[in-house]
């Protein structure tokens, strides 16, 4: 099939499209390189989807832009079958500072890709939602009919983001299928997130670093359980119209996972804590029934298998990673 990933060269997307491409689509990616975080990750993620896309058989075409070009997003839509948009500014705290990137490229660049959309023979749209649409829980876990009063500047973008999705499948009968994503990790993974700063702390002799009393709970999901679940949208159209969280229906404290990491790596070391930071959710669950009874998605890798192959991954690939992930905490 003819596949556009927007934001396809960030961690979900670039391995999104790698995985697509291996398979024998032809994939076009568009994405900015925004420097939010160190654009080598991304340039390793095009390099590994290039070459995916030569053994598996298939293409693979990059475009350096922004989903806030209209007429751009315009031209790609209109070449593709499918559209996977997992293009967004991450960060709650970076929302916190300037809440007005996130509202233009999660809102509005969507709105681009909706609009597009319309007057294109597009079989499906894909959204990356997220967990932080849902705010201060009422209960867990967290099922699709939860109350959404979200905390950040960046729940509000995604929440606006998906309830255009479905207001665009309701008024004008566009296939889309919201996926509300809850703490992804994995191989390429941004580096600024807790479980990268553990495990490199960790390998270097340093106590892991929890921000604040680290009772925080996550339900952390391993990468190629969302890549599953979204590749499982290229044909089944059962799910067209919905919002659909993907988790792995599993819980860790934060405190606890520090601990597992440490104990995999140094188990001499201590744990460290420091002041707890600005809009953090305080605990997220995934209830993953409906995507199960729609999709049959079922999360495969729990967070001590999917720790243990990121650090296996990590290893790998220290050489070029680590100095990422240390330079992405020296400046916090």
């Amino acid at each position: 099939m003819r596949v556009l990933v927007t934001g396809g060269a960030g961690f979900v997307g670039g391995n999104l499209a790698e995985s697509l491409a291996r398979e024998g689509h032809d994939v076009t990616v568009l994405d900015n390189l925004d420097p939010y975080y160190d654009t080598g990750i991304k340039e390793r993620a095009v390099e590994a989807a290039t070459a995916a896309a030569e053994s598996g058989g298939g293409a693979y075409e990059f475009v350096e832009g922004d989903v806030r070009n209209a007429a751009l997003v315009e031209d790609l839509v209109g070449d593709a079958e499918i559209v996977y948009h997992q293009a967004a500014q991450a960060g709650v705290r970076t929302s916190v500072d300037d809440p007005q990137k996130p509202n233009e490229i999660n809102v509005g660049g969507t709105l681009n890709l909706l609009d597009a959309a319309r007057d294109a023979d597009i079989e499906r749209i894909v959204l990356a939602s997220s967990s932080s649409v849902y705010g201060k829980p009422e209960y867990l876990p967290y099922d699709e009919s939860h109350p959404t009063t979200p905390v950040s500047p960046y729940g509000v973008s995604k929440l606006a983001a998906d309830q255009y999705a479905r207001v665009y499948h309701e008024v004008y009968g566009l296939a889309t299928v919201s996926l509300r994503y809850f703490t992804v990790y994995g191989p390429r993974m941004r580096p600024n997130m807790a479980i990268s700063n553990f495990v490199s702390r960790c390998l270097n002799g340093r106590p892991p670093v929890v921000y604040g009393d680290g009772s925080q709970t996550r339900d952390f999901t391993y990468v190629d359980d969302v890549v599953d679940v979204n590749r499982a949208l290229l044909r089944d159209g059962s799910a067209d119209g919905e919002i659909l969280n993907v988790g792995s229906a599993d819980t860790i404290a934060i405190r606890t996972l520090a601990e597992l990491v440490r104990d995999e790596l140094a188990p001499g070391l201590e744990i460290e804590y420091a002041e707890s930071r600005e809009a953090d959710a305080e605990h997220t669950h995934a209830d993953v029934g409906k995507a199960a009874e729609l999709l049959g998605y079922e999360p495969s890798t729990d967070v001590r298998e999917g720790v243990r192959k990121f650090v296996d991954w990590y290893r790998s690939n220290r050489e070029w990673y680590e100095p990422l992930v240390l330079d992405a905490y020296s400046n916090n």
